[in-house]
């Protein structure tokens, strides 16, 4: 996807007398590949790009070079279709109405490349990235695509000195070819194939143990970048180092080592995934490790910049962490094919410690750790800084405040807050920042060494513009206001009782109330607990609206020293100003049975649980759950490894390795159980995406994640890094509880769990755990 960065570079910076990727071009990119240890290309094949060999000069730099030439999966036998066939002159690039035209076509290629290093890509497929033509199933297809390759394969020992099995040759089972080769197509056994990820970095398929004996032997096609649905990623680098690690090495485990190639975008934004994807792929032996991803990024910063590495490290860790919860191209709750606009994110404003500002406070800090760096990083290494750690760290911090900023007017608005029109000036400001800061990159950076090459806006997606922002208009009823945590738009309009939601001992938790303004003039507030086991942040204060301080937030804890003799008790805080008195009611519980308690503890009628923070793990001569560091929205997550094609799934319960959490509830009720793992994809056909899973050693509910195609739970998966199921129990008795989680099929990975009797406050990250520890005082 060389649109939006290497050849608007190329043409208007590095080579503009070829208004084109060019030999010039072409020689920097071989040069790359070397440092690598990288020895093959995909050519760039977009519209507006010329064809590789259109140019004789290409040829020559690739073999000066020793690179391997090869075409992506769209592009059989070295052609750049959408470059070089013209339909008007040579008809529809159908195989069955137009085969001797075709035909010609490719071996026109093959002629021209049979002295080179290449690797021809076998099979067809529309022109551009899309179906083969002339048969409208996939079964339908399969005789026809092996008539195509019997012929490719003819036309290659006809043209070649070389036997036809000697030559290197590749197919590529990505988007609806995969349907086909499932649907019995027979290929040569010297062809590898390639076995692709779904464009958003789970491998779609493997090996299974027929395949891995095959002569051709097999590879791997992944993506570091992708153009299509169910949204673009081609900005910023942000598929996290982990995952690729984790998918490439059960790619590696698998045999699946003949061919790796990597989709880079346009080069430049994805350096460091980059380095680490050709890194394995040259001495995978040390990542088989998962905590190898994190040493190797440090000594690619040690080796780059010589100082802070440790710094530089953390870094891009939390950029990638964040980055996984949602890509910063995709904050804009927005879609491709078809191209919608963009919505209200789903972060929650109001709850959980507002899950929408956690997440601007967490872009906050790494912004401000990355400007302070880029302060202390000078000489040469200061521009390497600002393009492998600045700038993508400050744009995908502004790209995320542009949209929670503006979630925030849209929402305080109907609060009438006046906080809410402060909230839209920082939402157009930030956007601001990224276009200058863009155009530093581009203008100004090295002189305009990489003029061209970042777009803060690729295929000018709704994402990327100004924000949308409604006319603020604030209803000045009261001149102030509280709205505590919980405290919704819809609690607003309905006048619900102000309430927190409930402490229970032993849980670390603080909630926040917010008083604000609603007129234009300053306001003096106080708040007033009605016992001294209720902690404030903050008594009193003044609100204006000068220095945006129209709202300060408070936040609530309990000191448990204090507390009644009493399992369930409660109190209010009295805030008063202008006259006006405003209630929050507090309540708390320290039930009996909670003292001897460890596990995790129902909190506001659901429980949170991290996969790592299991009680036991049983492992089985078959199954058994494994830990995986440095993955997943928690930090850590669990991973099932398999032995045995198929685990009876009757006899789960005896047969598969398991882990238990314990669980304490109060609600009287049937929980709605809620397991979520990273989207990824079966290992073969003979797996699927199972994992087993009971209460109070019930019987065992075999939950399947498998997503078919490119199916709408599919698009959800990928946007959010998250594939969720619910599993409905019958009522349990308020009391303890344990739940256990079976490994049925390889390659799942537990993430998190959430139990939930009826709570509806709902959460797009990690809700925080409800883990029970020993603590009695919070400090602020």
């Amino acid at each position: 996807d060389e649109d939006w960065g290497l050849r608007p570079w190329a043409v208007t910076t590095f080579e503009p007398e070829k208004k084109n990727i060019g030999p010039k071009t072409y020689a920097k990119v071989f040069e790359l590949l070397l440092r690598l240890k990288a020895n093959l290309l995909w050519l760039a094949m977009h519209p507006g790009t010329a064809p590789f060999y259109s140019d004789p000069e290409n040829v020559k730099v690739a073999a000066a070079y020793g690179i391997m030439i090869g075409s992506s999966h769209a592009e059989p036998m070295l052609r750049n279709n959408v470059g070089e066939w013209d339909e008007k002159q040579k008809g529809h690039f159908n195989y069955i109405t137009n085969k001797d035209s075709v035909y010609a076509y490719w071996e026109e290629r093959v002629k021209q490349s049979g002295s080179n290093k290449v690797v021809y890509t076998l099979g067809m497929r529309g022109v551009h990235d899309s179906g083969i033509e002339g048969v409208k199933t996939a079964k339908e297809a399969v005789p026809l695509l092996e008539r195509i390759i019997s012929d490719q394969r003819n036309l290659l020992q006809k043209h070649h000195p070389k036997d036809a099995a000697e030559i290197p040759k590749v197919f590529t089972a990505y988007k609806e070819v995969l349907e086909i080769y499932d649907n019995g197509l027979r290929l040569p056994d010297d062809v590898t194939i390639v076995w692709p990820d779904d464009n958003y970095g789970y491998i779609q398929r493997l090996n299974n143990q027929d395949e891995k004996q095959r002569s051709g032997g097999s590879g791997v096609y992944y993506h570091a970048s992708y153009w299509g649905r169910p949204h673009d990623y081609l900005w910023l680098s942000s598929t996290h180092p982990s995952l690729i690690r984790e998918e490439m090495m059960k790619a590696y485990e698998n045999k699946t080592d003949r061919l790796w190639v990597l989709n880079v975008g346009d080069i430049k934004p994805l350096e460091y995934n980059i380095q680490l994807f050709f890194d394995m792929a040259f001495d995978a032996a040390p990542f088989r490790q998962s905590t190898y991803t994190k040493t190797h990024l440090q000594n690619w910063a040690k080796q780059v910049f010589q100082t802070k590495a440790s710094e530089i490290t953390a870094v891009l860790l939390q950029y990638y962490d964040l980055a996984f919860e949602r890509r910063p191209e995709f904050m804009g709750w927005s879609q491709t094919e078809p191209t919608t606009k963009t919505t209200y994110t789903s972060y929650n404003h109001f709850y959980y410690g507002d899950e929408a500002q956690r997440r601007i406070d967490q872009y906050q800090k790494l912004q401000k750790t990355a400007t302070d760096l880029r302060k202390q990083i000078a000489g040469e290494k200061a521009d390497a800084f600002y393009q492998l750690v600045y700038y993508p760290v400050v744009c995908a911090a502004w790209m995320n405040k542009k949209f929670l900023y503006r979630d925030k007017a849209f929402l305080y608005a109907k609060q009438n807050r006046s906080s809410a029109k402060d909230y839209a000036k920082l939402s157009n400001a930030v956007y601001d920042s990224i276009a200058i800061e863009t155009e530093y990159f581009n203008q100004h950076l090295r002189k305009g060494k990489w003029n061209g090459m970042m777009s803060m806006k690729p295929r000018d997606l709704p994402v990327f513009q100004a924000p949308d922002i409604p006319a603020i208009n604030i209803q000045n009823g009261l001149l102030w206001n509280v709205a505590p945590e919980g405290y919704d738009t819809a609690a607003f309009q309905q006048k619900r009782e102000k309430s927190l939601p409930i402490f229970t001992k032993g849980i670390q938790q603080k909630y926040f109330i917010d008083v604000y303004l609603s007129g234009s003039q300053p306001v003096q507030w106080t708040a007033e607990p009605s016992a001294s086991w209720m902690r404030l942040s903050q008594k009193e204060g003044i609100l204006n609206n000068r220095e945006q301080k129209n709202t300060v937030r408070i936040w609530v804890t309990i000191d448990w020293n204090k507390v009644p003799k009493a399992e369930a008790f409660s109190g209010h805080i009295v805030f008063a100003a202008e006259g006006i008195e405003q209630n929050v009611k507090i309540t708390a519980r320290q039930p009996k049975d909670l003292e001897t308690f460890k596990g995790h503890v129902e909190c506001n009628e659901q429980i949170s649980i991290h996969a790592n923070s299991y009680v036991k793990e049983v492992a089985s001569p078959n199954s058994k759950w494994q830990t995986l560091n440095g993955l997943g929205h928690t930090g850590t997550s669990l991973q099932s490894h398999v032995s045995v094609e198929n685990i009876d799934t009757v006899s789960v319960g005896k047969k598969a390795g398991y882990i238990t959490y314990e669980f304490y509830s109060f609600s009287n009720s049937g929980p709605n159980v809620s397991v979520y793992t990273l989207p990824t994809h079966p290992l073969n056909k003979n797996y699927s995406m199972r994992y087993g899973i009971s209460i109070d050693d019930g019987g065992v509910t075999i939950v399947d994640f498998k997503t078919i195609g490119r199916s709408e739970e599919w698009k959800q998966n990928v946007l959010r890094n998250s594939a969720v199921k619910t599993v409905s129990f019958s009522k349990l008795e308020p009391g303890r509880h344990t739940l256990k989680i079976y490994a049925i099929d390889p390659g799942v990975i537990l993430d998190r769990v959430v139990i939930n009797f009826s709570a509806k406050q709902k959460a797009y990250s990690v809700i925080p755990q409800t883990i029970k520890y020993q603590v009695t005082s919070f400090s602020f």
